[in-house]
């Protein structure tokens, strides 16, 4: 079925979305907004894990990615310096404690700028006859030559170390006890004017292992079970706990990104969240307490974007608890058999598992979930209002403005998955197609059908969640472990269905993670490109 943990991460605060803009590779998703595409998350494995990871299938272990820069005070920046390389540039590593070093680079601004200076300088290089002449006679022509390489070389290295041409990053994974562990992380982009620093504690619950041995920064494994689907979290394995059945995360950063419903980022420049996450029970039941602080007023990373600041990020103190009901009906599902596993041929029995463990069983099935949140402001909520009042700041509306101090809301996904094939041959052995039915707000929904009877055709356009979203995702295998994937959501509108979000990819399966595959995509919406490693992502 398709990942309806989507739908109460959303609705909560954690959720991350890839991103390049990033060394990290991820932003955090609005909460309270329409949930995104399910191929919008990020992967489980850190970032820095997944360059080490994919970097030996690349040439110099350099990665691309299309990343549009911070626009300039003087306009937009043009596409071509979007493109930019990403790499390792430093690893150690002491047991489980490792430091790493990424470096990213802008290969197309570079030229484009050494191509500027070159014009610059032939246009300053046009003196007259007598001038050439005058210097000839003072100084001999091999002086002369030798005066104007030096600058042509000090010049040519200054283009070379402009500063928005780079960034850096810096990561270490500390172990504190078997189940807990820290990350910290700082990066430096040269078109940014501040570095953004993270950090990250995790405590986790006992864990079913699916072990990565080759990955080069640690010999820690990666972990997977219901009670963590969907975190990105890298901890030391361990067979007693300190707290059993939940997962503790606390995450801060300066600034945090955070990116909207219609594809806009916003700097918040304090963010800090602490989470505690039940483990799934045998009947769906799950839940969620949370605390959440901004500080700082969101300011949008592009100036000219128009509308207003989303109210989830405006500064205070956030209190919020979540639960949800989870429950999944096999319509018909063929089993695997051992003449699956096994090829006869005439040179005996071969082993022949499928490129992805849970994509190994045509299927047909519906699942659904039901859960519901409810949240109070404790601090911030009247400073907020009277600062964006008497300030006229146009980042915050009178829209945004209105928070109530406390909420109560309903949420729900009803998904239908059929899957065709064992996804074990060369070609046309995997045809999947999910469908799911979001609901991301039940109130607001309420509202919008109280506005049309009261013709108030407007209302309903301030809160991004008042529609029901239909989001489809098709899959379809190209050649082997290559499987083409389209991620679509579609907005109900008054007669028809108008498209809000579309991502297309290319993913390579990698049958010795059983449920692991490298994946390149592409978002038009956002004109952004990445190649991520993503484990067990269904």
């Amino acid at each position: 079925m398709a990942n309806l943990r989507t739908a109460m991460d959303a609705a909560f605060w954690d959720l991350d979305i890839a991103s390049p803009r990033n060394l990290d590779g991820c932003a955090k998703a609005v909460p309270g907004e329409s949930f995104p595409l399910d191929g919008a998350r990020a992967g489980r494995a850190l970032r820095v894990q997944q360059l080490s990871f994919i970097g030996s299938g690349f040439p110099l272990g350099i990665i691309p990615c299309l990343s549009p820069p911070t626009p300039s005070t003087n306009g937009p920046a043009d596409l071509s310096s979007s493109i930019a390389l990403q790499s390792l540039l430093l690893r150690r590593s002491f047991a489980d404690w490792w430091v790493v070093v990424v470096g990213q680079l802008r290969p197309m601004k570079l030229i484009s700028n050494i191509k500027a200076q070159v014009v610059e300088r032939r246009e300053r290089s046009l003196i007259s006859f007598k001038e050439i002449a005058r210097r000839l006679l003072e100084r001999p022509l091999y002086f002369l030559a030798r005066e104007r390489g030096l600058i042509l070389f000090k010049e040519t290295a200054q283009d070379l170390l402009e500063k928005p041409l780079y960034s850096l990053g810096l990561s270490t994974h500390i172990p504190i006890t078997p189940s807990s562990s820290l990350f910290l992380s700082t990066e430096a982009h040269g078109d940014r004017k501040q570095r953004r620093h993270k950090l990250i504690l995790y405590h986790q619950a006992s864990l079913s292992l699916i072990c990565c041995p080759y990955l080069a920064i640690t010999s820690t494994f990666y972990h997977s079970t219901s009670c963590n689907y969907g975190l990105r979290s890298h901890v030391n394995f361990a067979n007693s706990l300190q707290l059993p059945y939940h997962d503790i995360t606390l995450e801060a950063a300066w600034p945090e990104l955070f990116i909207d419903s219609n594809g806009r980022y916003w700097n918040v420049s304090e963010s800090v969240s602490l989470d505690l996450l039940s483990s799934i029970s045998e009947s769906g039941l799950r839940y969620r307490f949370g605390l959440h602080k901004n500080g700082g007023r969101p300011q949008a990373v592009i100036n000219s974007i128009d509308g207003e600041a989303p109210a989830a990020l405006l500064p205070g103190l956030w209190a919020k608890a979540a639960f949800s009901y989870e429950k999944s009906k096999d319509l018909w599902r063929q089993k695997e058999t051992e003449d699956d596993l096994f090829i006869k041929t005439d040179q005996g029995k071969f082993w022949r598992p499928a490129y992805d463990v849970r994509l190994r069983e045509p299927h047909a099935s519906i699942s659904t979930v039901i859960g519901g949140t409810f949240g109070a402001w404790f601090q911030g909520e009247d400073n907020t209002l009277r600062g964006a009042s008497t300030e006229g700041d146009s980042g915050i509306s009178s829209g945004s403005r209105k928070r109530s101090p406390v909420f109560v809301d309903l949420f729900g996904s009803v998904c239908y998955t059929f899957q065709h094939g064992k996804f074990r041959k060369l070609y046309g052995d995997l045809t999947r197609v999910d469908t799911r039915l979001d609901i991301c707000s039940a109130s607001a929904i309420a509202k919008s059908m109280l506005s049309m009877f009261s013709n108030s055709s407007n209302a309903w356009r301030h809160n991004p969640a008042s529609l029901p979203r239909l989001s489809l995702i098709f899959q379809q295998q190209v050649a082997g472990p290559i499987v083409f994937r389209v991620d679509s959501k579609f907005a109900a509108g008054k007669y028809i269905l108008r498209m809000e979000d579309f991502m297309c990819s290319l993913s390579y399966s990698l049958r010795l993670l059983k449920s692991g595959k490298v994946v390149a995509w592409y978002s038009p919406k956002r004109k952004e490109a990445m190649i991520e490693l993503r484990l067990l992502e269904f």
